[in-house]
């Protein structure tokens, strides 16, 4: 069988890549603009990563 391949947009990918950094819940609760700018920093990088890993843009 063959393996079911996940295509993102931007924003689901940022929100998976939110979820594993563990600000999940803090996004859920109270929004995007909760988030320090270490912690955003540290997600748009990780964005950033992978967009450029898999020749996004």
């Amino acid at each position: 069988m063959g393996r079911t391949k996940t295509y993102y947009t931007k924003d689901i990918l940022k929100l998976e890549l939110a979820q594993q950094l563990g600000y999940g819940e803090k996004i859920q609760r109270a929004g995007w603009g909760e988030l320090t700018s270490i912690e955003s920093g540290k997600l748009g990088g990780m964005v950033n990563g992978y967009m450029r890993k898999h020749k996004w843009g």
